[in-house]
């Protein structure tokens, strides 16, 4: 096996590890695995107007802050990296899925959001392990990958309450669940990418905690999901 085979390797196994074991999780219906490869592309594809929106963006930014400060650091992770990001993700999952017919149980949503979000891990993925090495693939393989596939399941954890809130005539709290899909997962990548800027060691501390922590929390998610899954 070349090099090149070796970190392509390294930096497509791990996301699609992940969409595997959520794939397995889905106990009741498991979802048409041709839709869920098209919603993998679409991810991969997503990150090409998610690179646009942040070269913009900073380059204003860029204009009005010294780069590196902390002020700067916490505008560009929370209001552009994360936003643009997350964003695309949504905006996809929102157009793609809604109104598909075969979106007929809540975990279904867990499902779509980490196709997509993990297609777009595996894209980005690619293009860092090829030009930082194995090193950048394996720190990559336990911090970025599952960041993207946590952000995914909460983002399709409240998907899926919304859908059911509006089979069950609550419009307004299926709106209420459709912004906290795209406002909590926003959140948790800008904090995660602001630990991982502010390179000091109370930040690295917070970094690590705070990997290990929603590592848990978006297991016990997934699991207690899969286990009281229900009709939308």
């Amino acid at each position: 096996m070349t090099s090149a085979n070796l970190l392509l390797l390294v930096a497509v196994l791990p996301p699609i590890f992940l969409i595997a074991y959520v794939y397995q999780s889905d106990k009741i219906e498991k979802e048409p695995l041709g839709l869920l490869f098209r919603l993998i592309l679409f991810g991969m594809v997503s990150i090409l107007p998610a690179i646009l929106v942040e070269m913009v963006l900073e380059f204003f930014l860029k204009l009005m802050l010294p780069e590196g400060s902390t002020f700067y650091n916490l505008l560009d992770c929370f209001l552009i990296i994360a936003l643009a990001e997350e964003g695309v993700k949504y905006f996809l999952l929102k157009k793609l899925m809604w109104d598909h017919r075969k979106f007929n149980y809540r975990f279904d949503a867990i499902v779509y959001a980490v196709c997509i979000g993990l297609g777009f891990a595996l894209a980005e993925n690619i293009l860092y392990v090829l030009a930082g090495g194995l090193t950048t693939g394996l720190i990559r393989a336990v911090t970025a990958i599952p960041a993207h596939a946590i952000n995914a399941v909460f983002s399709g954890y409240y998907f899926g309450q919304a859908k059911r809130a509006q089979h069950m005539g609550h419009e307004s709290t299926s709106r209420f669940f459709l912004k906290f899909a795209l406002i909590l997962p926003i959140i948790l990548h800008g904090f995660y990418d602001f630990c991982a800027m502010e390179s000091t060691p109370f930040f690295e501390k917070t970094f690590i905690v705070f990997v290990i922590l929603m590592d848990l929390l978006a297991l016990h998610r997934i699991h207690k999901s899969s286990k009281e899954d229900s009709p939308v």
